[in-house]
């Protein structure tokens, strides 16, 4: 058993935070924007190329926020979402007071089923008389979406996409950073994600003028005048001066923790490959590098004789941290009046699926661990 607790994924610093703090500190930038604000800005430019514009802000449920905000959704629209997800995916639909329609994943990638997602397209014109207003794909635990289908379908009916990728910093498809393929890409920098600012997001804007409107939302739509004239709500989405700091100290050791979440990966498939009944999610093709945030697996009660609650309780029991996968919106109650066009993928990966510990503090060591515990949940 542990002496300490294996936690799914905790925040490691790099050592080089507390200069950008300090420096805020002694120029008195302890506020939104500031150096560190432009500086983070630009290094998350950098790393997104593509020519995208990006804006550093207080979650990336805010960025998600704003994305729907500069797209215009308003009371009376409808906005795909995947229904695989964490609720911060969907809860912006409805603060702009539309609805939205849940559409469930593949098998393979877990993500928004693009076929499902043109059936909902047309059947929601088809119902409604107008088509959903934006398309929310998310890249589940980092794994990223089979985006060039979802864009396709999206350019064809000329809807705008924003990708969630709060979970895929650093993932890539076709060689290309998640978040930028879509009009708008989200990032968050939570204190589990894959670099944290302590909590903070991004949005990936595709333009100057883009990212122009989105500051002037999120410092509350202030115009430019010497007293404070308001023309259009506004709200308080500027990351901090501070957080920024911790975000330029966390660049300098991404492709560090990237490369340790995909050698637990492959350490969970070395451990786990030939176990019936159990099945590491991984990469579903050479298109696409997922940065493999959260390890998950699926757990089969029939082939393994246990179930995934019995060995989370087990590990739970053994100061290991785990969790299920997220439960699918169009079954949670605060949205049981949102339509939802489902093919049963995700409830069955909800019935067998679990997240492991994956973050840059988990050791070799610790994975035997965890493989080791849940081995001795299964039948002999």
């Amino acid at each position: 058993m542990a002496n300490n607790k294996i936690l799914l994924c905790l925040a490691h610093m790099s050592g080089q935070e507390m200069k950008y703090i300090q420096e805020a500190f002694d120029t008195n930038w302890v506020v939104p924007l500031g150096p560190n604000v432009n500086a983070f800005e630009e290094d998350l430019e950098r790393l997104c190329g593509q020519g995208k514009h990006v804006v550093a802000l207080s979650s990336g449920t805010a960025a998600i926020h704003l994305a729907l905000v500069k797209l215009g959704v308003t009371r009376g629209d409808e906005v795909i979402c995947q229904s695989m997800t964490f609720s911060a995916s969907a809860n912006p639909i409805v603060y702009q007071g539309a609805t939205p329609v849940f559409v469930d994943s593949e098998a393979d990638t877990w993500n928004m089923d693009p076929n499902l997602l043109e059936d909902a397209i047309k059947d929601r014109i088809s119902k409604t008389g107008r088509k959903p207003k934006a398309i929310i794909p998310v890249y589940l635990y980092g794994m990223p979406a089979r985006i060039d289908d979802i864009m396709e379908i999206a350019r064809r009916y000329e809807i705008p996409v924003v990708e969630d990728s709060a979970e895929a910093f650093g993932s890539r498809y076709r060689d290309q950073l998640c978040g930028t393929f879509g009009d708008f890409g989200i990032m968050s920098f939570n204190g589990n994600k894959m670099i944290t600012t302590s909590g903070g997001g991004a949005l990936i804007c595709p333009d100057e003028e883009s990212k122009r409107k989105v500051m002037f939302y999120a410092t509350q739509s202030r115009e430019p005048m010497p007293y404070y004239l308001h023309k259009e709500i506004g709200y308080n989405y500027r990351m901090s001066n501070i957080c920024a700091g911790i975000g330029r100290g966390q660049m300098t050791i991404l492709d560090e923790h990237l490369a340790h979440h995909r050698h637990l990966c492959d350490r969970y498939v070395e451990l786990f490959g030939s176990v019936d009944g159990i099945t590491v999610h991984t990469d579903a093709d050479e298109r696409s590098q997922s940065n493999y945030w959260l390890n998950a697996i699926l757990i089969d009660p029939a082939k393994t004789g246990t179930d995934y609650e019995t060995v989370r309780q087990h590990l739970d029991a053994c100061n290991i941290e785990s969790r299920p996968l997220w439960k699918p919106m169009h079954t949670q109650p605060v949205f049981a009046d949102a339509p939802a066009y489902v093919n049963g993928v995700s409830e069955d990966l909800f019935s067998k699926g679990l997240c492991l510990p994956s973050g840059p503090w988990v050791t070799d060591e610790d994975v035997e661990l965890v493989a080791r515990e849940i081995l001795a949940c299964c039948k002999k």
